[in-house]
Order: C-alpha cells, then structure tokens, then sequence
C-alpha cells in the first residue's frame, strides 16, 4: 500500500487516461493507484508533497539527505519524490497499459518542469533545481527508460550487457544527478564514481532480493552467470537452486570491483558534499558483507539495523579506504 498525499488526483487525468482508470474500476486498488501516481495538477505545496513522500519511503538515502544544506536537501527530496513515483508505477499491481501511460506522462511532466511548467506537485518540487544545479534531462529520460524495462514485463535472466544497461538506467542515472545536487560535481572524475556506485549498489540489491524478486516473477541475475552454474533461467527454481549461494558469490565480486572503482575516483572531490553519497556506500557495503557472512542464503531477506547503518554510513565518511579493509 502506498502513501503518499493524495490531491484531487484525477483533476489532470485527460480523457484516454481516465478511461484506463474507468476500466480498472473492478480492482479498486489498482484504480486507486493509477489516480495516485498521475502526475495531476495540483495547489498543495509542492516543498511539502515531496517531503512527505520521501518521509513516507523510509527510504537509506534519507539520513544522506539530512546531511545536505537546506536547499540542497529540498532538491533531493523531490528528485527522490519523482524518482519513487516511477518506480512505483514500473513495481505496483496495475494494467500494462496504464504503466505506459503512466510512464509517458512523467515524461510529459520533466519536459514540463525543465520547461518552468510543471504542474504536479512533484514536478514543481523539481523546478528550482533545474537551473540552480544544472540538472541534466537526458539523466531524467534514461530513469525512466529503466522503469519502462521492467515495466515492459518481469525481466528474467537478462544477458550481462543487458543487466548493465538496466543498471546504468535505474541506478546511474540516479547517481548522475545526485552528484550535482550535492554540489560534488568535477566533471568525467563524478561520472565515473557515480556510475561505479550506481552499479554497486544495484548489484547489492540484485543480491540481497533474489527471493523477493522471485516472487514477483523477476530474475535479473545474468543468464550467463546461471547457465555457467546450471541454474534454470526461472525466477522461483532458481532462488531455491542449490548452487545459488556460489553464482551470488560471484555477482557480489563484482559489486565489490564496482564499490572499490567508486572508492578510487573519491579524491578530488570536495569531501563534505560527497557526505550522502559516502554514507550510501558504507550502508550498502555493509548490507554486501552481512549477505556474505550468511553464505549467500536467499533468505530470509539481510536488514541492517539503525545503529549498524549508522556506524557503517559514518565508518565510510570518516575514511573510506579503512572502511573497504574492514569491510574485505
């Protein structure tokens, strides 16, 4: 169940959308849901509509966020907001039809705000930081076309070039813009870190999900990998296939090659603005090593608690190359 403040929901929703919503009206939730995540107009304040469904994720990044100047952390907390709305829409129970819709339409709603015309809470959370970091649209566009990959259907057993694609597109772009409004932007050197740790951390969660994802019907562990391991290419055979633990074991190498190659791009950044994403690092780490401490066992699924992301995301901050020997 999501939540999220709803205002007038279907006020925006143009004709040949809300006949989507009308033919949905049998499943209630899944009518809800597309009313909800419809980039509709809206006179609630758009600062507040962001917050609240950051707040309301509970999401890692949060304590990140919290370390960042008030305009900064404004700026966060709606990418945050857009970027949570997407993938809500790509992981909700609803009609494909409706998810390409849904999707179209928030690419309408960024053109829109980088345009100074957004008309969605959301969207107008995001105007500001537009001009005032720099924001790069094709970033906003290639988040979406990650969305559009597993909405397009379950992803399962994706060739490696595909999975990396997927990775670039949901946790790239992701770190492509956060790094500018963190104001740690140094050009090619923050391309580099923020794609190694966009890939990091998705492989950690790739990792660390293979049940739930499972139960969804995704699998998006690398056919290559499964076929070297004689793993059935579907998703519930191969979350409960005895050689699983060794294929993770390989893929968590190369979340770590991904974690050290951001670790290495560290210097000649601007230390303080790197803080969120520092912190990020040492919480996904340390999520890698309670999974590898546990052999790899798919479930049940790792959850750090409070005071160890606390310790780990600090740990990381204060020296990240002590924090990766620790980690090792």
């Amino acid at each position: 169940m999501l939540e999220r403040p709803i205002v007038s929901p279907t006020a925006g929703v143009p004709a040949d959308a809300a006949g989507v919503v009308a033919a949905t009206r049998a499943d209630a939730e899944a009518a809800r849901l597309i009313e909800a995540l419809w980039p509709a107009p809206t006179d609630a304040d758009a600062a507040a509509v962001a917050a609240a469904i950051t707040k309301a994720a509970g999401s890692s990044f949060g304590p990140g966020m919290r370390a960042l100047p008030a305009p900064r952390r404004r700026a966060m907390w709606a990418f945050y907001a857009f970027s949570r709305v997407i993938d809500d829409i790509a992981d909700e129970p609803m009609p494909d039809a409706a998810r390409a819709m849904l999707l179209d339409a928030w690419r309408r709603e960024v053109a829109a705000a980088f345009a100074g015309r957004a008309q969605s809470g959301v969207g107008q959370a995001l105007m500001p930081s537009v001009s005032a970091y720099a924001l790069p649209i094709e970033e906003f566009r290639l988040l979406i076309d990650g969305m559009e990959m597993d909405a397009a259907g379950p992803i399962v057993a994706p060739p490696m070039a595909t999975l990396r694609a997927y990775t670039r597109r949901v946790a790239g772009a992701v770190g492509m813009v956060s790094m500018r409004i963190f104001g740690a932007w140094q050009g090619p050197l923050s391309a580099r870190f923020a794609l190694s740790l966009g890939d990091a951390l998705q492989l950690t969660n790739i990792v660390r999900d293979v049940a739930e994802d499972a139960s969804r019907g995704r699998l998006y562990l690398p056919a290559e990998m499964l076929a070297r391991h004689a793993i059935p290419a579907e998703p519930a055979a191969a979350a409960a296939h005895p050689a699983l633990p060794v294929l993770l074991a390989e893929l968590s190498t190369l979340a770590r090659a991904e974690f050290d190659a951001a670790r290495a791009a560290i210097a000649g950044h601007p230390r303080r603005a790197l803080t969120p994403a520092l912190m990020m690092l040492g919480v996904y780490e340390a999520t890698l090593n309670r999974i590898e401490q546990r052999g790899f066992a798919p479930t049940p699924r790792v959850r750090l608690g409070k005071i160890a992301k606390l310790r780990a995301a600090l740990a990381a901050v204060v020296s990240p190359a002590a924090h990766r020997q620790v980690a090792g």
